[in-house]
């Protein structure tokens, strides 16, 4: 018997050692104090009642505007064109802060969603309150965010709870949604749920306070930020992010690993130095300046163009004013009259500088009263003019609100094998475009998706140009050679036609909006598709001299705006980040007179810059006070580096290089001609060097 009990007494002694053991082996599920290091809490106290971002429409496609900056610890990650873009709201209940999602969403990708943290988080808990209105769909929490597109979610969605993997999309519309646990659960709409999530690793392990419990292993994110996402209106408090001491001095030494990394890089950059600055109050606008040398004396001026919306929205607008300018704040001429209540656009004007008849003197070429007028660029006078076409008979409400189109845009080119770009193509906003020669007599019209803004190239070397329109490619004399109407979905943003290896063949690129990217051969074959949300504004250079060929960069914008997207030459993926939440011309930029080229983001202090080939901040901006609403990148000074020109409504800022002059043999890309300006515009900077 006394050995019996000593038997018992040592099984149970080993017993309670093994369980001691398993609990001191797994800290990451033992409660609260595993997780001692705080990296995040919040209750909103450092935020204002009410909308935490308001409607800012297309605005913020190429306009830096301050409602899109982070709020606090938060930015709103993703909105449409509807009542998204007003989801979220600071609210009081019960004395207790509250953040408040207030859109009921019906896309199958986008999703209201607010984000906190740095995309260098690893390991941590975050844990949420939260109250979702109804369960009919999902409310929750995001972590490790690497994008609005890629991240994991843990929450519930009708009667159960979901722990999910997200990532792009496989084909249009149609996301990439792994489920990796779910389990029923009992809830009621309108009570506060908590909702943990601990990732340690590849393990994901997530629960509700009601004891509900989910786990899974996927090594798809490996770290990134948190977030806040509910397709139903949903009610948020006491957000708190969690991890170990020693997660959180590896945190801090990959910080410290980055911030040098960036200073060691800005350093070894030219700073921007003020060149110029002039005003502009009562006739500037927002991004509407085109640039050429007006008053033909050898240096770059500006033309400003105001424009007045006949509605809805931007669907019917035109220019009410144009202001010719130089940089040192000189107004040449002016036609029309000035207001400043026609500052604004989200979309493009027929207008642009060009020696359209190539005696080496600059005319101005623009659309106004429905009339498309050559004027002398020196002083504004008219030379000629016609009217603009007719609105086509197939054009419906509201785009045929006027007899005569309007003029979308203007864009020159060789149709006719003279040797200049003597011949206008004119469009209406989507669906028709004219092709015009140096008289303004039409030489052929065509009906197709016109997306925004053509581009074209000599393709088949003999001498004139092939038009590159939307989807489809037209031969010099009108004949369509090729089209993919009927198969891409939504419209053409931007596109170019580029030979992105030395002696490799032609492609095209097409950043088509909500159908993502994509790249074609001169017949029409899509070689590559990339499927990455609303695609725009893309740009080809030389930005990663240790890859062959040329390397293009686009930037996102409705539904998942601001994340770039950095493509090799044969149109691959290789790398992505989201350093802001606004769109963007992702201009390239010659700032050191040698390759790689960069590009800039926008002229914000904090989130703009420019950056590289791998999306880091290689030059920042001054905080000097200047305008950060739009910019441009040209040859100002004339020393083959690229000046910045930032400005707002009221007044224009020109940057150059702290070490200006530079003096040798530079760097000297050929871009798209001055004379072929947009907002939607693919910039392509072909390598060059100065003699």
């Amino acid at each position: 018997m006394q050995w019996q009990r000593r038997s018992r007494f040592f099984r149970t002694t080993a017993l309670l050692a093994l369980l001691y053991g398993v609990i001191l082996a797994v800290p990451a599920r033992a409660g609260a104090d595993a997780y001692p290091a705080e990296l995040l809490k919040d209750d909103f106290r450092g935020l204002r009642f009410g909308l935490i971002f308001d409607v800012v429409g297309a605005h913020t496609e190429y306009h830096y505007l301050r409602e899109v900056a982070p709020q606090g610890n938060w930015a709103v990650s993703a909105f449409k064109s509807d009542g998204s873009q007003r989801a979220w709201r600071l609210m009081e209940e019960e004395g207790t802060r509250v953040m408040h999602q207030a859109h009921t969403n019906r896309e199958n990708f986008t999703h209201p969603m607010l984000v906190a943290g740095d995309p260098l988080w690893q390991d941590y808990r975050v844990t949420v309150d939260f109250a979702p209105a109804s369960d009919k769909a999902q409310s929750g929490i995001v972590f490790r965010y690497r994008n609005d597109r890629c991240y994991y979610f843990f929450g519930v969605q009708g009667q159960k709870a979901l722990l999910k993997m997200v990532r792009h999309e496989t084909a249009y519309h149609k996301p990439c949604e792994v489920i990796l646990a779910e389990k029923p659960c009992a809830w009621r709409p309108g009570k506060y749920l908590t909702g943990q999530v601990d990732v340690t690793g590849s393990h994901l392990r997530a629960q509700l306070n009601d004891g509900t419990v989910l786990e899974a292993e996927d090594k798809t994110y490996a770290q990134g930020k948190v977030g806040l996402m509910s397709d139903v209106p949903t009610r948020y408090r006491n957000v708190a992010v969690m991890t170990t001491p020693g997660e959180k001095d590896r945190f801090l030494q990959r910080v410290a690993s980055r911030e040098r990394e960036l200073t060691e890089l800005q350093a070894a950059n030219p700073r921007p130095m003020l060149w110029k600055k002039a005003a502009t109050a009562g006739f500037g606008v927002g991004r509407n300046l085109r640039f050429g040398d007006l008053n033909h004396d050898g240096q770059i001026d500006i033309l400003i163009g105001q424009i007045i919306h006949h509605g809805p929205k931007d669907t019917n607008s035109e220019l009410s004013c144009l202001t010719a300018m130089t940089f040192d704040g000189e107004v040449l001429w002016q036609i029309g009259e000035p207001d400043a209540w026609k500052d604004g656009l989200t979309n493009d004007v027929g207008f642009q500088i060009h020696d359209l008849d190539g005696d080496g003197r600059t005319e101005v070429v623009y659309c106004m009263h429905t009339k498309l007028i050559v004027a002398d660029g020196a002083t504004g006078k008219t030379k000629y003019e016609t009217p603009t076409p007719n609105m086509p008979a197939q054009a419906k409400p509201p785009h045929n609100k006027f007899p005569r189109i309007l003029g979308d845009s203007l864009y020159f080119c060789d149709l006719r094998g003279t040797g200049h770009a003597r011949d206008i193509i004119i469009k209406t906003r989507y669906d028709h475009l004219w092709a015009l020669n140096d008289r303004l007599e039409p030489l052929w019209e065509a009906a197709c998706n016109t997306g925004h803004y053509p581009y074209t190239h000599d393709i088949d070397g003999d001498g004139k140009d092939e038009l590159a329109i939307g989807y489809s490619l037209f031969d010099h004399d009108g004949t369509r050679l090729w089209t993919l109407d009927g198969k891409m979905q939504d419209h053409a943003d931007g596109l170019a036609i580029v030979r992105f290896v030395p002696d490799g063949e032609l492609r095209l690129l097409c950043a088509a909006s909500d159908a993502g990217i994509f790249f074609t051969d001169m017949k029409g074959n899509v070689l590559k598709h990339q499927f990455l949300g609303h695609v725009q504004n893309p740009a080809t250079a030389d930005f990663r001299t240790d890859l062959p060929g040329l390397e293009s960069v686009s930037i996102n914008f409705w539904g998942n705006q601001g994340i770039l997207h950095f493509y090799d030459a044969q149109g691959e993926v290789y790398h992505d980040c989201e350093p802001c939440q606004h769109g963007s011309m992702c201009l390239p930029i010659n700032w050191t007179g040698k390759p790689p080229e960069y590009f800039v983001l926008s002229p914000n202090v904090e989130e703009g810059g420019l950056f590289d080939g791998w999306g880091r901040r290689v030059v920042r901006f001054p905080a000097d006070g200047h305008p950060d609403m739009c910019y441009a990148v040209l040859d100002v000074t004339g020393d083959c580096r690229d000046e910045i020109v930032v400005w707002d409504p009221h007044e224009i800022w020109v940057y150059t290089q702290s070490d200006s002059p530079r003096q040798g043999r530079l760097y000297r890309p050929t871009r798209n001609p001055l004379c072929n300006y947009s907002n939607y515009q693919a910039t392509v900077s072909l390598p060059g060097w100065s003699q």
